[in-house]
């Protein structure tokens, strides 16, 4: 038999957490065909992988990709990272669904301009995506504020009784149509008046379709003991597993207490299904929020409507420079995007090693400075902090950001190197992979990534090149 891709030689992290060993591994047409410790066999494609890692494609739980998969196919920044699957539709936010009359509300705007949000059902989305061919996987969460919008005049109020209804309805669709779950970003002003019982109400609808709640907490400063426990209620209502979006500890006065939040974690996971993500930095980066303006730590404006000539100065020299207040250089801003120094890195760390945490970039791709994450998380997490750290294992790092994740999102024959799954592949050198991109020059492709495959297609290589376009919409399947 002749294969269509040989991978010889090559050590495989097969994504599962287990031990890495020595194979040679081959492909036919979209799915893995054969692993054994040498083939004897002749393929279209031979590829000696001497000294390179072979893992299963990296998949990015937490990204607010939704709408630039389908403008910008190629998406250069994702699959250099060795990334052929995105979760989009995060922290309450999705262009699936979606149906804006007028402006387009905070954060929504983080996905795009009202024009870019044309999907009002997951099959319109899908079809979207399907004929854009983009370069990576796209499976997609629902979210919250995106069916608030839907159905509210202000989403400044709780919901009521008819409008909750009609969400349900919506959600219920949705689900029926493939989404993967429900999202929240109960931090957002546009969100922070639903009550704990207008989420409950809407995950009860996920149980039936086996989906999964995903939530950017109502607070990651000092309330936050208090917002996962509420995110852990719903959950239980709900019957479903929680997913807490890159879990942190925000705030210079909340730093050292991931001590506190993995305990709780660790109690709560007894009785029920939880974990989180976390994305490899120290910094946020989100819209331009006045509640978290302070002079405790840095904050870098990376985008102003009104002022964009000050992208990438901090607000404390654009305030000085205006001989204004930060708040008053802030409300001078908006709308505006902004990175936060706001986090410690022992908590980062404490985060990203905890057994149950899988890895998001939580990059924002329409930032004109965006935070280096979009370009570099996974990388970051490979080489600075597996290989140069040694915060852990490098079978541990992989199964991070393939096969918990997969098994998490329920995304079926994927993320594992293993006969019959689909060929999402990357192939890496464990000795140079690391992150480029940087805050001051964010937008830069990762190094010692050699060659990713998508569905069996060879999608990147040589010279940074995006070299195939083979990602399709994934669907809900429950297993």
């Amino acid at each position: 038999m002749k294969f269509d891709y040989l991978f010889r030689n090559v050590t495989v992290i097969d994504g599962s957490g287990g031990p890495q060993y020595r194979a040679d591994v081959a492909v036919q047409g979209d799915r893995i065909a054969q692993i054994a410790p040498a083939i004897d066999a002749q393929a279209e494609h031979d590829i000696d992988g001497s000294g390179k890692v072979l893992a299963p494609g990296f998949i990015d739980v937490h990204t607010h990709d939704d709408i630039n998969v389908i403008r910008m196919p190629e998406y250069l920044p994702k699959i250099s990272q060795g990334i052929t699957t995105v979760i989009v539709g995060n922290c309450g936010i999705s262009a699936a669904m979606a149906t804006i009359k007028n402006d387009v509300p905070d954060p929504m705007n983080l996905l795009g301009e009202a024009e870019h949000f044309k999907y009002p059902t997951v099959d319109a989305y899908a079809h979207a995506v399907e004929q854009a061919c983009p370069a990576v996987n796209v499976g997609t969460l629902i979210g919250h504020t995106a069916l608030r919008n839907n159905q509210m005049d202000d989403l400044f109020r709780p919901a009521n009784h008819d409008e909750i209804q009609a969400m349900r309805q919506q959600l219920r669709l949705a689900l029926e149509q493939g989404a993967l779950g429900l999202s929240t970003g109960l931090a957002y002003a546009s969100a922070f008046q639903s009550t704990t019982e207008e989420v409950m109400a809407l995950a009860e609808e996920l149980a039936a379709g086996k989906g999964i709640y995903t939530t950017h907490l109502r607070s990651e400063f000092e309330p936050i003991l208090d917002a996962l426990d509420e995110a852990f209620r719903i959950g239980r209502h709900g019957k479903v597993p929680v997913v807490v979006s890159h879990h942190k500890c925000a705030g210079a006065s909340n730093w050292g207490r991931t001590v506190e939040t993995l305990k709780l974690f660790d109690k709560v996971r007894q009785q029920q299904d939880v974990s989180c993500d976390c994305y490899p930095y120290s910094a946020s980066s989100s819209t331009l929020d006045m509640k978290q303006i302070t002079a405790d730590f840095d904050i870098i404006i990376t985008w102003s409507t009104p002022h964009p000539e000050v992208a990438g100065q901090t607000l404390k020299q654009i305030a000085d420079g205006w001989s204004m207040t930060l708040e008053e250089a802030g409300a001078k801003l908006m709308p505006a995007g902004a990175i936060y120094y706001n986090m410690d890195e022992r908590d980062v760390r404490r985060v990203l090693s905890y057994p149950l945490t899988m890895i998001g970039s939580d990059g924002l791709p329409n930032d004109p400075m965006p935070h280096p994450r979009l370009w570099g998380a996974f990388p970051r997490v490979l080489g600075h902090y597996s290989r140069d750290e040694q915060l852990f294992p490098l079978t541990v790092a992989v199964h991070k950001m393939t096969g918990m994740s997969a098994a998490r999102f329920q995304l079926a024959d994927r993320g594992l190197v293993k006969c019959g799954y689909y060929a999402d592949l990357v192939l890496f050198d464990p000795q140079t992979v690391r992150d480029v991109a940087s805050f001051s020059d964010p937008q830069r492709p990762a190094a010692g990534i050699e060659a990713v495959m998508v569905n069996g297609v060879m999608s990147y290589g040589q010279n940074n090149k995006v070299i195939g376009r083979a990602g399709r919409f994934l669907r809900h399947q429950a297993q």
